[in-house]
């Protein structure tokens, strides 16, 4: 099973995750973000504006996902935001095919917690790169909506916010 964990920068996905990883027997956290790295130099003359927008990460993300949990099973925890719609089309019609079940969870705050959570971060404090994308998480609400479990962390810690997420996943896993 994937839990994907989405919503912008600053929604608490990271920290949520590593609390959700100690919640969740076998599971294990799946940085998608290492993919695009990896990207990077191989592809570093295709310009592109995020390494989602690379067709290549999309498609090694499932690959990736399949070969560790046929490898070691378990739940994979993915604390990543993917904001445009095709792209996420694209990861969900890939885990489908591979038969991989997925939760998917989009942790919301309000704009005001999100940029005070931005603003104090301690490793990327004022990240001008997360302060630009606000808009395109705004773009992908309504579809986030749609095709999620939205929850609002503005008023939430990340231990309460993966113990809500925890217990779904493992209804799901019992199920």
């Amino acid at each position: 099973m994937i839990v994907w964990l989405n919503g912008t920068f600053g929604a608490g996905k990271t920290t949520t995750a590593k609390e959700l990883i100690a919640l969740l027997p076998g599971s294990r956290l799946f940085d998608t973000e290492e993919v695009g790295v990896m990207l990077r130099h191989v592809l570093s003359t295709e310009p592109v504006r995020d390494f989602q927008d690379w067709q290549p990460w999309r498609g090694l993300v499932v690959a990736a996902a399949t070969q560790i949990l046929d490898y070691v099973g378990g739940i994979l925890v993915v604390p990543q935001s993917v904001l445009v719609h095709q792209y996420w089309r694209e990861i969900r019609a890939g885990l489908e095919t591979a038969d991989i079940p997925l939760r998917h969870f989009v942790l919301h705050a309000d704009r005001d917690e999100l940029l005070r959570r931005i603003e104090t971060d301690s490793t990327m404090p004022n990240s001008t790169w997360r302060l630009e994308h606000l808009d395109d998480y705004d773009d992908a609400r309504a579809w986030h909506h749609q095709e999620a479990h939205v929850i609002d962390t503005t008023d939430l810690r990340p231990s309460q916010v993966a113990t809500l997420i925890a217990a779904d996943a493992l209804r799901t896993t019992q199920s």
